[in-house]
């Protein structure tokens, strides 16, 4: 099969993989798959081409880069047929000027123009009424070309029928590739692009001919998009017109031409993409530096919670990790899905079928931020945030205050070879902290929070002296003393500190055991000195 630009999307910064040895993501981890390029990755990579010939490239050098080692010759073939239609209940076959059809007996009938509804039984309108004609039946246009629905076609129509009506367009090669290259490649892009697409499908469709049926090729990615006459245009015709016959050759044999929208930065060798292919020496790995215009170039970052991994990549037990293996093409070869019960192994093609991914040149990462303790910390005091960060670029550590929108990068995060990371921080207010990848965030992990307070007794025991750590507006400290049979807190007065944080009281002191308290505003943990013992 042939990716195309034209076929559908098949649905999502390729590094390469986590090595043997590495750390597991802790729980709550998300995953993110990243990658370049779309398509398979052999042969010429259509975004590739557009970019040479920008660059001045002639068509056949584009060519000759990425199957290296071959030469251009003439086509052996000058008709195709294409199957439209496997099996219908009917179909209606039309033109706008008078047509003809010859039926199984060699028979020819005049057709005047305008629709002729067929089913399995070949019945057609001749003269006044319906008649069924022996099949196959071949229809032949007139001066207008023929139609099958509401799409026209060069050539002529082969009908058959029996439990279901098959149709076959016979058609010659260089008018199929007519409704071939534009449906293949944009037809605005240069004309050296077009031709060099128009050489390798040309190629392409003569090497995928299916063989001792009654059609050569199927229209859609099965063999190669094609699309009829509503698919042609003047730059394309010009561009199939230009190569007429040119067909890629590698010691005199056709080559297999096989194509793609876009490479990422290099193709792949044809024995990386797919197991068990034969080297073949056209078909290696080639540099593609003009992929680069590429909208596919690089796509992701994905996102993936664990849940949906582990559903997808049938992992037993709770998702743990996610590895990856590459091959020489930097595509991944296989993946391994680690459960908490076991792990299941897959191709890398498996996974980008089931994640719906654009190539097999992909890269799993994972960014997670262990929650902080839930005990208060005094203000000052160091701590370590520490996670997991593997296999995505630039990770910042960002905080905020509480009560605040705006996110404020604290300072770049560097990771260790086994993708874990380690951020010494100061408990300087109660903040919200979080790790971030572009636009990537990890949950956010609180930090709690309490000034720092120390009192002591002066050593005549007649006055409490201390500090606080930092000095909040409208903080006052509160001194309390411990009644000795109860055990309660009371406070027996309240002090302001200095712009310096100190703090002084000076009343008669009662015997027993005193504190000094602080309630901050704004999120801060109520802050608390270490007991003092009077009398």
């Amino acid at each position: 099969m042939v990716s195309t630009l034209a076929a559908a999307l098949l649905a999502a910064l390729g590094l390469s993989g986590p090595s043997a040895t590495h750390a597991a993501p802790p729980s709550g981890a998300t995953f993110f798959v990243s990658g370049h390029g779309w398509g398979h990755g052999v042969g010429l990579a259509q975004y590739g081409a557009y970019g040479y010939a920008l660059h001045g490239w002639a068509a056949e050098d584009i060519v000759a880069h990425y199957y290296p080692g071959t030469e251009l010759g003439q086509a052996p073939v000058k008709r195709v047929r294409v199957l439209l239609v496997p099996g219908s209940k009917r179909v209606v076959v039309s033109s706008r000027s008078p047509f003809s059809v010859r039926d199984a007996a060699g028979k020819t009938h005049k057709l005047p123009a305008g629709k002729q509804e067929l089913g399995p039984g070949l019945k057609l309108k001749l003269a006044a009424s319906a008649k069924a004609l022996p099949g196959p039946l071949v229809f032949a246009p007139g001066t207008a070309p023929l139609a099958l629905g509401d799409r026209a076609y060069r050539g002529t129509l082969r009908v058959t029928g029996g439990k279901a009506v098959r149709v076959v367009n016979t058609v010659g090669l260089e008018p199929y590739l007519w409704g071939v290259v534009p449906s293949e490649m944009p037809d605005t892009w240069p004309a050296e692009a077009l031709k060099s697409q128009a050489i390798v499908a040309r190629t392409y469709a003569l090497t995928h001919m299916q063989g001792g049926g009654d059609f050569d090729m199927y229209p859609d990615t099965r063999s190669q998009v094609y699309g009829g006459m509503p698919a042609e245009s003047d730059s394309a015709r010009e561009a199939v017109s230009e190569t007429s016959g040119e067909v890629v050759l590698y010691k005199g044999e056709l080559a297999q031409t096989f194509f793609f929208s876009s490479s990422g930065g290099r193709t792949a060798n044809v024995q990386d993409v797919w197991g068990g292919s034969k080297a073949t020496p056209y078909l290696v790995s080639v540099p593609d530096p003009y992929d680069t215009l590429s909208p596919y170039h690089d796509w992701g970052p994905l996102v993936f919670t664990p849940a949906k991994l582990k559903q997808v990549l049938k992992v037993p037990g709770r998702l743990l990790d996610v590895q990856t293996t590459v091959n020489r093409s930097q595509r991944v070869d296989s993946v391994r899905a680690v459960g908490e019960k076991g792990e299941h192994v897959l191709t890398g093609d498996e996974v980008r079928t089931a994640l719906g991914l654009r190539s097999t040149w992909f890269s799993v990462g994972v960014l997670a931020l262990d929650p902080l303790p839930a005990k208060t910390l005094q203000y000052g005091t160091s701590f370590n945030l520490t996670g997991l960060g593997r296999a995505l670029p630039d990770l910042r550590l960002e905080q905020r205050a509480p009560g605040t929108a705006e996110w404020v990068v604290n300072r770049n995060v560097e990771i260790d070879d086994d993708g874990s990371f380690s951020v010494a921080v100061k408990a300087a207010a109660p903040e919200e902290f979080r790790v971030t990848s572009g636009t990537i965030a990890t949950s956010s992990t609180k930090l709690v929070v309490a000034p720092r307070v120390a009192v002591k007794v002066s050593a005549d025991l007649a006055t409490l002296k201390g500090s606080v750590r930092p000095v909040l507006p409208g903080m006052p400290v509160q001194i309390q003393h411990q009644n000795a049979t109860s055990g309660r807190w009371g406070t027996v007065a309240k002090v302001d500190a200095t712009r310096t944080g100190r703090f002084v009281w000076t009343p008669p002191l009662l015997d027993g055991t005193y504190r000094a308290r602080v309630v901050a505003r704004g999120g801060w943990a109520v802050g608390l000195s270490k007991k003092v013992l009077v009398g």
